[in-house]
């Protein structure tokens, strides 16, 4: 008699580092414990569940009744928990030695809890690099499960796929199992039925099979229209009944069971890839495109899906290339975890210090992967998901000081290629702020790090095409039969707002802070946001830069030579901060060999993030000190020398002062974003352009600016709320 098929059912369940607690909490009650609810009842149907580290975190502290429930099906051996990096992170991302670090920790984390350190990770995003098999072995773990697409890019055909596999790298070797994308697209979609014959005709083809199914809890419940769908219409309860009436033949059970029970079927090598719809997100808008208008093209042709199944799509590290900002928080990571390291080098015994553990573990959590990335899924677009990621950065930045031997008032200042680009950027700090100078790029100040309420001031976002813009744009324009060979159209489309296509502006340069240009004369400020034909060519020019150092003050001094139309200036734009005045910065901006009588303007852009428009508590003030406005309005100010930006939520006013009176306009930046409750308009960052138009009578004109942080109020909370948190100490 043939032998049982064996079905494994692995549910990944994950919410990211920073979201809402209500966001967690209703996928807790539409999802997490639904599903534990229906699984009880069927102790037949065994899986292999995954909950990401920052999910049980917040499990932890808010629904600690969920792990007492974990516990006894653990004992049983119904469900088979599942490892992996602590925090969720893209691992081709973050260093081989935090991949190691992040598996153990999670690995002794859940041990804790179950009594046993997991055998199997789920792998985040399933990116999947060949190297990624030391370090998991390395950390203890013996399988791992990716899609099949990663298979099939390696030349395997699907009746090659039923059962799993070894792959070793350096000679240490790991199992992995291939999961079925038809599955991932049936459960819980299509009737629980057609699960049920699918897997009966791989039965009779394969009688000792093994078959994986592996995709997000969240399917169950929390996507839009899936709790009626799971629950209400009791779909899972049908399903696992199913399984239950037929396990005379279909065998449901864990990674482990078939590793234990069941042979590989062999040696396999595979590419660096990942689930099919995020390499076709990781491409270039472009060829995104033209994918798209390939598959409208020839999906009716008979040969099409094969054809399909060979075409690849990108690579995930190209994100990083896509969204320069998710290389800038790439590239901020990656300095603390190198100061982490070389800490760790020269004092070994450091790693033992609560203060050390403490700063590691904000460097996990500023791993999370779901900022990093953008497609149908991913957070990128989600200002508070990347403030939380900075939130972490930054406190394991300022625990790096302490432990570097920083105490008190103190300024530094240092040049290297911060952002791997092969230019030279420049680092400024002091004990309130650290800033990030690009003189190879305009000169921009793109990263302001407010330590005191660990926030990035200039975590922005770019306005930039993509392709579901096709989609709105067609909708707009009545094309929603599909016709159009260009838009993604869909008869589901939601919009959470009216009128999205009017807000589809793209950006042409970085809207980042210390960005200059040079405009018309009379320029309004409507045109500038419009932002018509011009382009100042001082955007992206490259200055010579020297860097000053006394004790007490350190300054950049950024110079080079201008080609305006009819004019050659020199511009030369200063960066300080001190001792004296250590939540400043000071700026300094100097236009010499002027072409006197002719009329110049100029203007300096400055863009402030994670603080939220339309919300009383978060506002402008002018120079009097009176609230003029929340920060979603625009503001037209003329002959001004101050402004400032209120967030009373984050303890935090950010204010911008000038020697010479200027024209001050402000407006909010929203983009256009995807996910997968629909089409939605989304708050980045309040942009606050400075303008001079003026005409020289000399040929010398210069104005003296301060940008002054003040996160008293975020310091004065913090210490209220941890009276006894004021400094950790570090001990040996």
């Amino acid at each position: 008699m043939p032998g049982p098929i064996r079905l494994v059912l692995a549910i990944h369940n994950h919410q990211p580092v920073g979201n809402f607690d209500h966001v967690v909490e209703e996928a807790y009650q539409d999802s997490y414990k639904p599903f534990l609810d229906v699984l009880e009842n069927y102790p037949a149907v065994r899986i292999s569940l995954h909950n990401s580290g920052s999910l049980i975190d917040w499990i932890e502290r808010n629904r600690p009744e969920y792990i007492e429930r974990l516990k006894p099906l653990s004992d049983s051996g119904q469900i088979e928990i599942l490892g992996g990096p602590f925090y969720e992170p893209i691992l081709a991302s973050i260093p081989s030695r935090d991949r190691f670090g992040q598996m153990k920790a999670y690995g002794e984390h859940l041990e804790q809890h179950f009594g046993k350190k997991p055998r199997g990770m789920w792998v985040p995003e399933r990116v999947w690099e060949q190297s990624f098999t030391r370090d998991a072995v390395a950390a203890g773990l013996e399988y791992t499960v990716l899609d099949d697409f990663h298979f099939k890019n390696a030349g395997f055909g699907d009746e090659e796929l039923y059962g799993y596999f070894v792959t070793e790298d350096d000679g240490r070797m790991l199992s992995v199992f291939p999961i079925s994308e038809h599955l991932r697209y049936t459960i819980p979609f299509a009737e629980p039925e057609a699960t049920i014959d699918w897997l009966r005709e791989v039965h009779e083809k394969q009688p000792d099979a093994v078959v994986a199914f592996g995709d997000d809890g969240e399917k169950f419940g929390t996507w839009p229209g899936s709790k009626q769908h799971v629950y209400g219409d009791e779909w899972l309860t049908r399903f696992f009944q199913l399984l239950t009436d037929n396990q005379d033949w279909v065998r449901v059970c864990t990674f482990s069971q078939a590793v234990e029970e069941v042979s590989p079927l062999g040696r396999c090598y595979l590419p660096d890839c990942s689930y099919r719809e995020m390499t076709e997100w990781a491409l270039p808008t472009d060829r995104q495109l033209e994918l798209i208008r390939l598959n409208r093209e020839h999906r009716k042709e008979e040969d099409w899906p094969e054809i399909r199944r060979r075409l690849r799509g990108g690579f995930w590290r190209n994100f990083l290339v896509k969204y320069p900002e998710a290389h800038e928080m790439y590239c901020r990571m990656r300095e603390i975890s190198d100061r982490l390291d070389q800490l760790v080098r020269s004092k070994p015994e450091i790693e033992q210090t609560a203060i050390f553990q403490s700063a590691r573990d904000h460097l996990y959590r500023g791993q999370c992967n779901c900022p990093y990335w953008h497609g149908a899924f991913g957070g990128l677009y989600l200002p508070h998901l990347r403030n939380a990621i900075y939130h972490h950065l930054i406190e394991a930045d300022g625990l790096v000081e302490q432990l570097s031997g920083k105490t008190g008032r103190w300024v530094e200042i240092s040049s290297r290629d911060i952002n791997l680009d092969a230019r030279q950027e420049v680092r400024i700090a002091s004990d309130q702020l650290v800033g990030y100078l690009a003189p190879a790029r305009g000169g921009h100040l793109y990263e302001l790090d407010a330590r005191g309420s660990r926030v990035n001031l200039l975590a922005t976002l770019n306005r930039r095409p993509e392709p579901y813009h096709e989609t709105i744009l067609a909708h707009a324009a009545g094309q929603i039969d599909g016709s159009n060979e260009t838009a993604s159209v869909s008869e589901d489309i939601v919009f959470k707002q009216e009128n999205l296509h009017l807000k589809l502006i793209y950006d042409q340069w970085a809207r980042k802070s210390l960005v200059d240009h040079v405009l018309p004369p009379g320029m309004s400020m409507e045109d500038f946001r419009m932002q018509g034909d011009f382009i100042g060519e001082a955007e992206q020019a490259v200055f010579q830069t020297t860097l000053k150092r006394s004790p007490n003050r350190v300054e950049a001094v950024m110079t080079r030579r201008c080609r305006w139309e009819g004019q050659s200036p020199q511009l030369t734009k200063s960066v300080a901060t001190s001792t004296a005045a250590p939540s400043e910065l000071e700026i300094a901006y100097r236009l010499d060999d002027l072409e006197p009588g002719q009329r110049v303007h100029l203007a300096v852009e400055f863009n402030f993030s994670a603080m939220a428009a339309g919300v009383e508590n978060r506002y402008y003030y002018a120079e009097e000190g009176n609230n003029i406005g929340h920060l979603g309005t625009e503001q037209n100010l003329h002959e001004q020398r101050r402004i400032g930006l209120v967030d009373e939520w984050l303890g935090l006013d950010a204010s911008l002062e000038t020697s010479q009176p200027a024209g001050i306009w402000t407006y909010p930046l929203e983009t256009v974003s995807q996910s997968e409750g629909g089409f939605e308009l989304v708050h980045q960052s309040c942009a606050v352009i400075l303008h001079w138009d003026f005409t020289p009578d000399s040929s010398t004109w210069e104005t003296r600016l301060t940008l002054n942080i003040d996160t008293s109020a975020a310091q004065a909370r913090r210490l209220a709320e941890n009276p006894n948190n004021k400094q950790i100490a570090v001990e040996f």
